[in-house]
C-alpha cells in the first residue's frame, strides 16, 4: 500500500481578513507587566511594544473570557480560571516582515527525483547518490595544500566513518534503539535525520518490514482527521483557537522565504488546529507553532537539494507535501507527550521547571544566583521563553535542530528533564557578563543574546556541559527543594 493512493489532498479553509486592532482583539489578550514566554529578542531600530500575554481558552461554547473571571496576584501574574497563559501580542510583527514578492521562485529542478520513492521508503535516503564536484575545495583557498589536505582527508573520514554507522544501525531488519541513540547523542547527519528522528521517537517501528504500511496509515489517518475537522469549513472551527493560530502562523520564522509561503502556511494551520482539538485540556497554546519548524524542516530537507529555508512547498508533489504534513503532525504530536505540563491550564510544568532551574544555578553557580537575586531578577521574567519554547527564540533552528539530535537520543523525557540541566548551562554560560550588570541590563542582555554566529560547537559544548550537570545532580533530588 502506498501513502499517496487514497489520501485525499487536505481542502483549503476560507479566510477573513485579519483584524488586528487592539479592541479586535481585546477578549484574548490581558496586557500587564510580565515575562513575556514567546516574544523574538526586540528589533532595536524598532520601539518596542507592550508586553502581555494572550488568553486562548477551548470552549465548546465559544464564549469569550469574561472581564470578571480575570484577576491579578500579588506578584503581577494573570489567573484566568481554565485559560492559558500563552505569549503576547505584537500586531507590528505582521507588518515588518518583508513579503516575497520580487523574488523568483525555487526552481523545481530542486526536488528530488525520487521524492515520491523516498515519501513511501525514507530509507532509501541511506543509499549513495551522486554528488556534484564541488567538494574538493569547498571555496576554501589553501596556502599550505599539505596541512589542509590532511585535515580535510581527516575530517571526512571521520564524517564518512559516522555515517557509514549511522547506515548499519537504521538499515537493521530490528533496528537497536540503543545504538541508534548513542549514536544520535553527538549529532545525526543531516541526510539522515528524517528517517532517524522518527525512530528516535517512535513514530516509525523498529522491525524494517512495519515501516512503510505504519507511515501509509497514519499519513492516512492524518489526513481523515482533516478531513473531518474541516468538514464544515469555517463554521465548524472553535473560532477562538483558530481565530490565535491565524495570527500566530504569519509571525512565525519571520522573515524566511519558507514560512512565508501560503503552502506551507496552511500546512502549520492544519497540524496546530487538530493537534489543539486531539488535546481539549491545553487547547493551542503559542509556541507550540514554533516547536513544529524544526520538524518540518527537517522532513521537507529529504526531497529537495536546496536549502529547505529558501524553498516553496507548493513545488513539491501534492502526495510528498502532505507525507511532510502528516509526518510533522505525528512526531510533534510525540514531543508534546512528553511536556504535556507545559500546555495544561496554569501550566505547572514550565513554572515547576523554572524554580528548579533557580535551585539548580544555585547549586551551580552561587555568585551568579545571589546577583540575580539581590537585582531583583526573576528567573520567570526570562527562563519562562525558555521553557516554552525550548530555547528556540535564542538559538537559530540550525542549533535548535542539533541540539535535538541529542534530546531525542536521551529519550522521551529529555525535552522536560534534561531540557533543564540545559538552560542552566546556558545561562551560567554568561555568568561574568551578568554579574557585572543591573537589573535592566541583565533583562535586555537575556532577550538578545550573542548567539547568532553560534555552530554546532557551541551546541556541543553547551549539551556537554549540561550532561555533567544532569550527572552531578539528576539523582541528588532533594536539591530541589520543596519537590
Amino acid at each position: 500500500m502506498h501513502a499517496s493512493s487514497s489520501t485525499t489532498p487536505p481542502k483549503p479553509v476560507p479566510r477573513q481578513p485579519l483584524n488586528n486592532s487592539s479592541s479586535t482583539l481585546a477578549f484574548s489578550y490581558t496586557h500587564i507587566n510580565a515575562p513575556s514566554p514567546s516574544s523574538y529578542p526586540p528589533r532595536p531600530e524598532q520601539p518596542s511594544s507592550k508586553n502581555g500575554w494572550s488568553i486562548v481558552r477551548a470552549s465548546t461554547e465559544h464564549q469569550r473570557p469574561r472581564e470578571s473571571e480575570r484577576s491579578l496576584d500579588t506578584a503581577g501574574y494573570v489567573e484566568v480560571e481554565g485559560a492559558m497563559i500563552v505569549g503576547e501580542f505584537d500586531p507590528e510583527v505582521i507588518e515588518d516582515v518583508p513579503t516575497d514578492r520580487g523574488r523568483p521562485k525555487a526552481n523545481r529542478g530542486t526536488v528530488r527525483g525520487d521524492a515520491e520513492a523516498i515519501a513511501n521508503d525514507p530509507l532509501l535516503l541511506a543509499q549513495p547518490r551522486a554528488r556534484r564536484s564541488d567538494t574538493a575545495s569547498n571555496g576554501l583557498s589553501s596556502p599550505d595544500p599539505e596541512t589542509d589536505s590532511e585535515k580535510l582527508n581527516r575530517e571526512r573520514s571521520i564524517r564518512f566513518n559516522r555515517r557509514q554507522r549511522f547506515i548499519g544501525c537504521i538499515s537493521a531488519e530490528d533496528v537497536n534503539m540503543a545504538q541508534l541513540r548513542k549514536l544520535a547523542w553527538n549529532g545525526i547527519p543531516g541526510d539522515l535525520r528524517p528517517i532517524a528522528w522518527p525512530l528516535l521517537l517512535g513514530y516509525l517501528p523498529l522491525p524494517k518490514p512495519l515501516r512503510a504500511s505504519t507511515l501509509a496509515r497514519k499519513r492516512q489517518e492524518y489526513a481523515s482527521l482533516v478531513q473531518l475537522t474541516f468538514s464544515r469549513d469555517r463554521e465548524g472551527l472553535d473560532q477562538q483557537i483558530w481565530h490565535q493560530i491565524e495570527i500566530d502562523v504569519p509571525r512565525t520564522r519571520p522573515g524566511v522565504k519558507l514560512w512565508m509561503q501560503a503552502s506551507t502556511q496552511r500546512s502549520l494551520e492544519r497540524i496546530l488546529y487538530v493537534w489543539a482539538i486531539r488535546h481539549p485540556a491545553s487547547g493551542y497554546v503559542q509556541g507550540i507553532n514554533d516547536l513544529a519548524t524544526p520538524f518540518f524542516q527537517v522532513f521537507l530537507s529529504a526531497y529537495i537539494d536546496s536549502d529547505p529555508e529558501d524553498f516553496d512547498p507548493a513545488l513539491l508533489p501534492t502526495e510528498v507535501l502532505n507525507a511532510v504534513e502528516a509526518d510533522t503532525f505525528w512526531c510533534l504530536s510525540r514531543l508534546l507527550d512528553g511536556i504535556q505540563d507545559n500546555y495544561i491550564a496554569t501550566q505547572p510544568g514550565i513554572h515547576r521547571s523554572v524554580k528548579r532551574m533557580a535551585e539548580l544555578v544555585a547549586r551551580i553557580d552561587a555568585p551568579l544566583a545571589a546577583h540575580l537575586e539581590a537585582e531583583n531578577v526573576e528567573f520567570m521574567q526570562f527562563a519562562f521563553r525558555w521553557m516554552n519554547c525550548l530555547l528556540m527564540r535564542e538559538i537559530s533552528i540550525q542549533n535548535t535542530i542539533r541540539m535535538w539530535d541529542t534530546y531525542l537520543a536521551e529519550g522521551p523525557d529529555a525535552f522536560s528533564q534534561f531540557h533543564l540541566y540545559v538552560c542552566s548551562a546556558f545561562l551560567v554560560r554568561w555568568s561574568k557578563k551578568l554579574q557585572g550588570m543591573d537589573f535592566q541590563g541583565i533583562i535586555m542582555f537575556l532577550q538578545s543574546l550573542p548567539t547568532q554566529g553560534w555552530t554546532d560547537h557551541e551546541i556541543e559544548m553547551l549539551l556537554s556541559e549540561a550532561f555533567v550537570h544532569y550527572s552531578t545532580w539528576h539523582n541528588a533530588q532533594s536539591h530541589f527543594i520543596g519537590k
